[in-house]
């Protein structure tokens, strides 16, 4: 069996957009007429760009090759142009054709991935949701700043099984190195997790995310601020290139630390777990490297008594991955979800979360198929990146507020 033909598919999320601006799924196939389905979370360049280094790394490393020879077509991606260091542009691309092969290896064996990852430890995979709008009333961009309409969404995604909730109310993510927040900030954020703390009690935890925007101090203070509320996790609130800052929040705070998602391949990972930055980590798998890489992240998080708890901000084909994933770490914390028509439509349905929870699929390969032409239907044709970040600094004198990921797409 060898790989023989590449498609890249770059499909736009309709709105509300959750999800990011757009998705880059791969297909792969092979001389014995096996496909296989990947997605690449990389976003340092546009889709055009990326679409190329996607062909490129196939054709390279991968093309003629048995897809069951991970361990060597890693090596040869994590080497080229003499490198041998994470690439977050490279290994994405080849994160997301990794997942292909994966998906291709099952159905060859009629097993689904997780049995061949040394099978399940669990039936059921915790999941996790970022509060979006649930209520007519609840009106971007107002909801990202008001804690009412957040302890409300926060309500009704705990009626629906849900038993984690995030949100990052701390301001926008911009270019600049990590700043002090306002304490205006400071107060919108206590608000925010009085106002959910208080409306779901003990039903769920909150996770708190902030996505590198602060510096050591600033980072400090807003950790102490919102320690009475007792979050699960405070997320990345240093750059994630200082990992020695991040340690050193890590020793302020009774908090726990999650960072990850910016991260590629298990070496990124162990500096920040041989650091003591952080115990728990959120690799997201069509950045970080694929399945097999993130179980290897998985196994050095469960050395240093750190938990996983894999991310999503992309398609339901990184989030097939996921749960395959997740379901054989003995040390999974919980898993990132995201519900919205087109994903489920995507997959047909697939994989969903019930009662809070996600049951992991017993079916050959990462047991989805894509709706190729839903996939096709929705072409992606702005210039923006999947995520983008504020140029501008932040503001000490108006209302920061921070645009929730990808804007609406009217």
């Amino acid at each position: 069996m060898k790989l023989t033909t590449l498609d890249v598919i770059v499909t736009a999320p309709p709105a509300p957009g959750w999800g990011g601006r757009y998705w880059i799924l791969v297909k792969l196939t092979t001389d014995t007429g096996l496909t296989g389905w990947g997605e690449c979370y990389a976003s340092t360049v546009g889709p055009v760009a990326m679409t190329a280094v996607i062909q490129d790394v196939f054709a390279r490393h991968m093309a003629g090759t048995n897809p069951e020879l991970i361990e060597l077509m890693f090596r040869r991606v994590y080497s080229s142009g003499f490198t041998q260091r994470p690439d977050p542009t490279v290994i994405g691309a080849w994160a997301g054709l990794e997942i292909a092969c994966w998906d291709i290896i099952g159905k060859d064996r009629g097993r689904p991935v997780h049995a061949l990852l040394g099978g399940k430890v669990m039936d059921r995979v915790r999941a996790y949701t970022y509060l979006y709008p649930t209520r007519p009333h609840h009106t971007l961009p107002r909801f990202w700043v008001d804690a009412t309409q957040a302890a409300e969404s926060a309500v009704d995604m705990v009626a629906r099984g849900y038993t984690a909730v995030k949100f990052d109310p701390a301001g926008p993510y911009t270019i600049r190195q990590g700043h002090n927040p306002a304490l205006s900030d400071i107060t919108r954020s206590i608000a925010f997790c009085r106002a959910i703390r208080a409306a779901v009690g003990d039903k769920a935890d909150l996770l708190f995310g902030t996505h590198g925007q602060f510096s050591i101090g600033g980072a400090i203070r807003m950790g102490l601020a919102i320690e009475p509320y007792f979050p699960l996790w405070y997320e990345e609130p240093i750059p994630p290139d200082n990992v020695h800052a991040m340690a050193e929040v890590a020793r302020a705070t009774r908090i726990p630390i999650a960072t990850g998602e910016r991260l590629s391949t298990k070496q990124e990972f162990m500096e920040v777990l041989r650091a003591g930055a952080a115990n728990i980590v959120q690799p997201a798998l069509g950045r970080a490297g694929g399945i097999w890489e993130a179980k290897k992240i998985a196994v050095l998080a469960e050395v240093h008594n750190a938990q996983i708890a894999p991310h999503l901000y992309a398609g339901p084909v990184e989030w097939a991955a996921n749960i395959h994933l997740a379901c054989t770490c003995p040390n999974l914390l919980l898993a990132e979800t995201i519900e919205t028509p087109f994903h489920d439509a995507l997959i047909g349905g697939a994989i969903r979360v019930e009662g809070g929870y996600v049951t992991p699929p017993d079916t050959p390969g990462l047991g989805i198929e894509v709706d190729e032409a839903l996939a096709r239907a929705h072409p992606f044709t702005g210039d923006g990146l999947h995520l983008q970040m504020q140029e501008a600094p932040v503001s000490y004198h108006g209302e920061n507020i921070f645009a929730g990921g990808a804007p609406r797409q009217d």
